[in-house]
């Protein structure tokens, strides 16, 4: 027998379980201090990683972290506090900082390391609700989780407190890779692989440069263009004049001339190609380019610097393939 569905009373616990952890967020976000900032400062200066350990509930949030840190450009990894009793502790330097998640600041696992990460010249900042516990005794900077209530009607599962621990976690990936300038292209490096890394790519990952890029020079025939469209098979080939782009012949425009009925293979490609055809920077989005050949109805983009340097070509099908299109 199934059990009796109490709409009310459900959707009134869900409220009061997040009015509990917005409380939480509240007061975590009162209690950012100067050991935040100087939280901030050791990162930023760090000659080697940032070691985030935890244990349980804290060991995941701990796994988030680190993850958030080297997505964004911070060589960052996690280490569980039982395993690093057993091996894993070689991994830390003097170079490093230890970032330690221990709600109670009691976590025997987390605290059993804290005498050789000292020894080993590794700052430690703590994240606790316990800045008196033996973590925040052993620690350089302490961030405060200041959650005494826990969403759970017994206070005893970690709820309210994770997730203010993630939050604080977040605030300070964040400050971090605003300080580093960080940007798309480099959130693109280093997720090069899945749909962020797609939407992220630029249209110089893509293009076709150097010898790929169809081209001829001003003082060509339409018999030395059709042999470049011909070698590249691109369906197009640029036209230049004193090393700039000036116009491009397209199997369109090939297909025009032969249907006119009056093909002239000795004709100048100055009197066939049509002039400044579109084109995209290297170092926008591919995104952007794709966006561009659906407005124009096109399948090919010329790339040029801002200082009009041609740098290369990129097709359509070159996007479809990276998954862009």
């Amino acid at each position: 027998m199934g059990l009796t569905m109490n709409t009310e009373l459900w959707l009134k616990q869900a409220e009061t379980v997040l009015d509990i952890e917005i409380q939480g967020l509240q007061a975590q976000k009162k209690a950012l201090n100067d050991d935040f900032v100087a939280a901030v400062d050791c990162i930023l200066n760090l000659k080697g990683r940032l070691v985030v350990v935890g244990m349980g509930k804290s060991g995941i949030i701990a796994r988030k972290i680190a993850a958030t840190f080297a997505s964004t450009g911070t060589p960052a990894f996690f280490v569980h506090a039982a395993e690093a009793q057993h091996g894993d502790l070689g991994m830390i330097t003097n170079d490093d900082a230890v970032l330690a998640l221990s709600h109670s600041g009691e976590t025997g696992e987390v605290c059993g390391l804290l005498p050789t990460i000292k020894r080993l010249g590794a700052s430690v900042i703590a994240m606790t609700g316990k800045p008196s516990s033996t973590l925040g005794q052993f620690s350089d900077m302490i961030l405060e989780v200041p959650v005494s209530k826990e969403a759970c009607p017994m206070n005893l599962a970690p709820t309210a407190s994770t997730t203010a621990t993630l939050a604080l976690g977040d605030a300070l990936a964040v400050v971090v890779l605003k300080q580093r300038a960080f940007k798309e292209d480099d959130f693109a490096r280093v997720h090069p692989a899945g749909s962020l890394g797609r939407k992220l790519m630029t249209v110089a990952d893509v293009m076709h440069a150097d010898d790929e890029l169809p081209m001829v020079d001003i003082s060509a025939n339409l018999k030395e263009a059709i042999v470049e469209m011909s070698q590249h098979r691109l369906g197009v080939t640029g036209v230049k004049e004193n090393g700039k782009l000036i116009a491009c012949i397209t199997d369109g425009d090939l297909r025009r001339i032969l249907q006119a009925g009056n093909v002239d293979l000795e004709a100048s490609v100055k009197t066939l190609a049509h002039p400044k055809p579109r084109s995209i920077a290297p170092n926008h989005l591919a995104s952007e380019a794709v966006h561009m050949m659906e407005t124009y109805k096109l399948t090919t983009l010329f790339v040029v610097t801002d200082n009009d340097e041609l740098q290369g070509i990129v097709h359509l099908h070159d996007l479809l393939q990276a998954g862009v299109a």
